[in-house]
């Protein structure tokens, strides 16, 4: 059959994704993978200058996406298929380009782990995110602020006379344009994916990608790249040098060989073809394999831990088999960042398709005939030199134009063509996509003043990069949304006192006061951030409204008044705050949990151990957060101790319990 591309209707068990969080991101990024200075000087120089450049500063511009639940109901998801007599390969447009499905026809095998649910969890940078398929991370070290969002998509001319599928999109974090354009040639045994980003801007910017397939985690499967050496990192925060395939008196290339949670970044020697494959007890898998440019190459596993199967069980369905992920990458390893020159771009392509090896080359036991074998069968089906010719064949294609939309992504990408009036042929970032979010912006813009604000809601996404904040900073006295964005602006670039003095100016209103009241926390002032979300609460409280993003921003400036009351050591006050919030949202599992901490606070452990005793899930649990478990250590200490105080000796034997299995997500071993 001729390659085609069509429309379709995916249908799966899905939980809602809820309302964004209207209240601006300000605290520090929480990186679960950065590692410190003195770690960084025993990295060899290009890899400690990239593990130590342009950190993310806060998610700013881009809003949390916290409000999804657990409770899935059947839905019907936008795909794009594109299939040829060989392939099927299934994109969600309206959930970051996810690659859901890529089926080899002739064998009827699914090479990607295929979830069977849609069902949120804490792991973008962003929140929502969800597991399976092949997804496209770009921005900062972790899962893409873009996992749930719509992006752009178009049919564009093929390099081989059909057609390809474009998807694109203005990654805001870095403030970058990118695509992902996707084909099958007739008759291909391998989906080939042509990616570029670009900097239209007139300074370097940090740049990050990894595409990352997740592979299903069988007994007996094996992962494979041509290294003898990885740099392993562990979520105790270490990254360190280790051979390839044992260490630690384990083959570590099977995944379920790892106890706890870990990553492996495949030191792959300059020179090597770029590829990794994952194949099953009987030699059967998928391998990816690029041009050069992309040089990294990973396997992360979840363990045969109690936490990593638990973390497995919550990211889909019971009785779904567990998954690993491959991934190949810009830099040697996910801590690092890498410079992209001012009007510059990297383009690199991606192939992926079946492999089949012989599985006692495989599995034999001599890793530098696995990983031999596995690379001829690569070379026979897809020589090294047919990549680099397809490349060559894309780059005039990749500043096609669309020929037909197949999808609509943000309108962030035309408010930032329309003002830096950007030439980027091929990725289009029309008008017409400008929505309700860009609207005040696109009013400043042209006329230097922001609409007048409705003083009860907090007003739209903010803007933070350089060109925006100098365009704030010549706001006019009485433009309370301008003076509120201006703080918000300042407070990304770490200059704090200017930010507060901007919200000061802000004319008093509650969302301006919940800035002040969160710079007071972030400097050192608990009792006085206190008192200020206090304020801030009862004034928002007083503007009930029905709608869901009202609701969103009543749960997120109620968690952060609980939150800095239990700091500040006021546990009535954050009870009273939390007995003030809507029903719907007490009952979610992150207020249960906050309920648990107060009651802790107020010396009443034993209705904080009920709350557990009861059963609650925290929908929003991000990955690496000991909350739970901390808790109910905390809790358990408290009871052992009775009246008296709780000692270290205590505390020892509080941990010396088995954490109920519902709550434990550790990804780490126990302290």
């Amino acid at each position: 059959m001729p390659t085609t591309i069509r429309r379709a209707v995916l249908s799966l068990p899905a939980a809602p994704l809820g309302a964004e969080d209207p209240l601006p991101s300000l605290r520090t990024a929480a990186d679960v993978h950065r590692i410190d200075a003195e770690q960084r000087r025993a990295l060899p120089p290009d890899m400690a200058r990239q593990a130590g450049h342009a950190p993310l500063r806060s998610l700013l511009p881009v809003r949390r996406r916290d409000g999804y639940s657990r409770r899935r109901t059947p839905a019907d998801l936008e795909a794009i298929v594109i299939e040829n007599d060989r392939l099927r390969a299934t994109v969600l447009p309206g959930l970051g380009g996810r690659v859901h499905s890529l089926e080899h026809k002739p064998t009827g095998r699914e090479l990607l782990h295929r979830n069977p649910v849609l069902q949120p969890a804490s792991f973008a940078l962003n929140g929502a995110w969800f597991s399976g398929g092949i997804e496209w991370n770009i921005g900062a070290t972790g899962h893409t602020t873009l996992s749930v969002a719509p992006l752009h998509a178009a049919r564009v001319p093929a390099p081989d006379g059909g057609e390809m599928l474009r998807l694109w999109e203005w990654e805001r974090l870095r403030d970058l344009p990118f695509q992902v354009d996707l084909w099958l040639p007739d008759g291909s045994d391998f989906l080939y994916v042509g990616v570029r980003i670009r900097n239209p801007h007139d300074r370097p910017a940090p740049v990050y990608w990894w595409s990352n397939i997740a592979v299903p985690e069988e007994a007996g499967t094996r992962v494979l790249a041509p290294a003898e050496a990885a740099w392993r990192f562990g979520y105790e925060r270490s990254l360190s040098r280790v051979p390839v395939p044992e260490w630690d008196g384990a083959d570590r290339t099977y995944p379920l060989n790892s106890t706890h949670a870990s990553d492996f970044f495949y030191d792959v020697p300059g020179g090597e073809r770029r590829w990794i494959a994952s194949l099953d007890a009987d030699g059967h898998g998928l391998v990816q394999t690029s041009t050069d440019l992309l040089r990294g190459r990973k396997l992360f596993v979840w363990g045969s831990g109690r936490g990593g199967r638990r973390w497995q069980e919550w990211l889909t369905e019971p009785g779904t088999g567990g998954y690993a992920e491959i991934q190949a990458g810009l830099a040697r390893t996910q801590l690092e960042h890498v410079p992209l020159e001012a009007g510059g771009a990297f383009a690199w392509l991606e192939a992926y398709g079946p492999l089949a090896a012989d599985p006692a080359a495989v599995h034999g036991g001599d890793w530098a005939a696995a990983r031999g074998e596995a690379a001829a069968r690569l070379e026979a089906a897809l020589p090294r030199a047919d990549v680099e010719a397809a490349y060559a064949a894309w780059r005039p294609y990749a500043d096609a134009e669309p020929k037909e939309s197949l999808h609509t992504g943000s309108g962030w990408g035309a408010l930032e063509a329309e003002r830096g009036h950007y030439d980027l042929p091929g990725t289009p970032f029309a008008p017409e996509t400008l929505g309700e979010e860009q609207e005040p912006w696109l009013e400043f813009l042209h006329r230097g003043e922001f609409p007048r604000p409705d003083r009860s809601l907090p007003p739209g996404p903010s803007l933070v990069s350089p060109r925006w904040r100098e365009l704030l900073e010549t706001i006019g006295d009485g433009d309370l949304c301008g003076a509120y964005h201006l703080g918000v602006a300042r407070w990304h670039t770490g200059d704090r006192s200017q930010a507060v003095r901007a919200w000061e100016a802000a004319g008093g209103l509650w969302w301006a006061k919940r800035c002040l009241a969160f710079a007071d926390a972030e400097d050192g002032h608990p009792e006085r951030a206190a008192d200020r979300y206090l304020e801030a609460f009862g004034e928002a409280c007083g503007e009930r409204r029905e709608s869901a993003s009202w609701a969103a921003t009543m749960a997120a400036l109620g968690r952060e008044a609980v939150e800095a009351l239990l700091d500040a050591g006021r546990a009535d006050d954050a009870g009273a705050v939390l007995d003030g919030l809507r029903p719907g949202v007490r009952e979610r599992g992150r207020f249960r949990l906050l309920r648990a901490r107060v009651l802790l606070a107020q010396g009443d452990a034993a209705a904080a151990r009920e709350i557990f005793d009861g059963g609650f899930e925290v929908e929003d649990l991000r990955e690496g957060d000991e909350s739970l478990g901390e808790t109910w250590y905390a809790i358990q200490a408290r009871l052992l101790a009775g009246e008296g105080p709780v000692t270290e000796e205590i505390r020892v034997r509080a941990r010396a319990q088995a954490l109920p299995r519902p709550y434990d997500f550790r990804m780490r071993p126990a302290p």
